[in-house]
């Protein structure tokens, strides 16, 4: 028996996950808290030792820090911006900034402020308009510019600016163009160079940890292993499926649609491309930093009224205030239960209307979700809860009819209460057989 210790370290508490790579059972789970203000290995070896037995490995993702912050710059926002934007939410990051057009200096300095980990440059189709991300790419270069940038445009002028790029100490990295053609979303290249600049320069530079160690056991950001563990655990069921994931800063909406070819069909229609994986972050709704956005959105979407929203403005504050609380009595643990009802409500309906809260403007292209048939929930509000109240969490959000938006008609709903679905993304690249087992088990 080969035992495999899948670790999340989190922004709130660091997960483990004790996995028999032969079988897929999962053995043990341990937890602790992130200990991001001495050394995040601290928190990773305590839940790790939670576990009661000792790995043969790690395999850790991560969103501790801030997890990654993309800004996408392209061409033109309703094109190849907005499948830069689309790639860039698959890969797990948190997108901050999205510019279109030619860069100037106003638009740099609005680049600058949004303090991006990684740049996605992208712009035109393969032998399409190259001025514009020549433009761009000449301008960083200019600037100085020292974030690490994705190149993932235009083949024909690729070579060329990577290299301008790579003189001027800009670190690059160049792969094949997200939108090689109207309507051809091909995002798995830049997501690919995404998470390796993460891994590379990203995890590294949040200075979570003194020594290199914490640098080379982490394989992916969260959102891209949980979003990998999605993509399998559909792709074995055949069918279509939706995840929401609330946590204490964000709250995360995965859907996986398997097209059929009316849809596919269609797709023509859609110039940015269709993906038919997505995920979007809602970086303004969560259960403890972000609650007062929970209670600002729930109202703009007018969920629920004045009175309401202003009594939980001053709990939604004291959360934030206190991102450590744990609800301990019968009132407060009323109150997470609403504030995640909120979450979930408005976060599926962004997902549903394909609209993601970013700087630079709302992301346009809506899922059709009627036809999922399992609906899976997770994070810790879900987890700790009895299953009446993680079944209400979701449920309000699935029947959520105000705005007519295409939820699913008649999903069952599962909590992932051992959280093994970054787990199994984490499994997944070596060992997908057991990952897949542990999801069948585990999620039914």
């Amino acid at each position: 028996m080969s035992l495999l210790c899948c670790v999340d370290v989190g922004s709130t508490f660091t997960k483990a996950a004790l996995v028999d790579t032969g079988s897929g059972e999962l053995v043990a789970t341990g937890s602790h808290r992130t200990t991001v203000g001495t050394d995040v290995l601290h928190g990773l070896d305590a839940a790790v030792q939670a576990t009661g037995r000792t790995p043969d490995g790690l395999l850790v993702c991560s969103s501790a820090g801030g997890g990654l912050r993309l800004a996408v710059v392209g061409y033109e926002r309703l094109v190849t911006a907005q499948a830069g934007h689309r790639v860039g939410l698959s890969a797990g990051s948190r997108v901050v900034h999205v510019a279109a057009g030619r860069l100037d200096r106003a638009g740099l300095a609005e680049l600058r402020a949004a303090r991006p980990d990684v740049v996605l440059l992208v712009g035109g189709t393969d032998g399409g308009d190259s001025e514009t991300i020549t433009h761009n790419a000449t301008r960083l270069a200019n600037a100085r510019w020292r974030v690490p940038t994705v190149l993932a445009g235009n083949a024909d002028c690729r070579e060329q600016l990577a290299a301008l790029l790579a003189e001027a100490g800009v670190p690059v990295v160049a792969v094949d163009n997200v939108l090689p053609a109207i309507g051809v979303l091909d995002p798995g290249p830049a997501r690919a160079a995404i998470r390796q600049v993460f891994l590379q320069h990203v995890i590294g530079g949040k200075k979570l940890s003194r020594g290199p160690r914490f640098a080379s056991l982490v394989r992916a950001a969260t959102p891209d292993a949980v979003l990998s563990g999605v993509e399998l655990l559909a792709a074995r069921a055949g069918e279509d499926l939706l995840v929401v994931d609330v946590g204490g800063a964000t709250t995360d909406v995965y859907s996986v649609l398997i097209p059929d070819a009316e849809q596919l069909a269609g797709v023509r229609d859609e110039v940015a491309g269709v993906m038919w994986a997505a995920r979007t972050v809602e970086g303004d709704l969560g259960m403890r930093w972000s609650a007062p956005g929970v209670v600002a959105a729930a109202a703009l979407e007018k969920i629920i009224g004045p009175d309401e929203a202003q009594v939980l403005e001053l709990a939604a504050a004291a959360r934030a205030e206190h991102p450590g609380y744990v609800a301990d009595d019968g009132v407060e643990q009323a109150v997470d239960q609403r504030l995640a009802e909120l979450a979930v409500t408005v976060a599926l309906r962004r997902h549903a209307r394909g609209e993601a809260v970013v700087a630079g403007g709302p992301r346009r292209g809506g899922r059709d979700l009627r036809a999922v048939r399992t609906a899976i929930g997770s994070g810790g509000v879900l987890r700790h809860s009895p299953p009446q109240v993680a079944q209400a969490v979701l449920g309000a959000g699935l029947g959520d009819t105000a705005g007519g938006w295409a939820l699913p008609r008649a999903a069952r709903t599962v909590v992932d209460a051992s959280y093994i679905l970054a787990a199994a993304g984490l499994l997944s690249v070596e060992h997908p057989d057991a990952a897949a087992a542990l999801l069948a088990v585990e999620l039914g």
